[in-house]
């Protein structure tokens, strides 16, 4: 019934025009508003709704992961851009986890929700 539908995902946020500057001016995605919500234009075709909500908790988990050739290069070029890498007890001094899968670094955005670039 739903095989061929175009699904997307969707997360929020307590500041739209934060959130559009971070996605558009730091990440360097394309972004669109429309009804006061943002839509992230991903590679691949994807699109990601992106919405207010006044009582935005931040999600426990990983929302986004974007797949990089080079993560010591993305690290680099992010934290140039003022992105700050989370620290874990399992990530080196870049903020990257090597032991366990591919290499990972994650970050958060204004909202203070859990994005990453991950090798591969």
């Amino acid at each position: 019934m739903l095989g061929e539908s175009k699904a997307f995902s969707g997360f929020s946020v307590d500041d739209i025009p934060a959130a559009r500057a971070f996605y558009a001016d730091t990440l360097g995605l394309r972004v669109s508003e429309a009804n006061g919500m943002l839509h992230l234009h991903l590679g691949g075709g994807h699109d990601t709704l992106v919405y207010p909500k006044p009582n935005h908790v931040p999600a426990e988990f990983t929302i986004l992961n974007f797949p990089v050739p080079d993560i010591e290069a993305a690290v680099d070029g992010l934290t140039e851009r003022g992105v700050a890498f989370e620290r874990y007890e399992t990530v080196d001094a870049k903020g990257i986890m090597r032991q366990y899968g591919p290499p990972i670094a994650w970050f958060k955005d204004p909202a203070g929700n859990i994005l990453s670039v991950i090798e591969g």
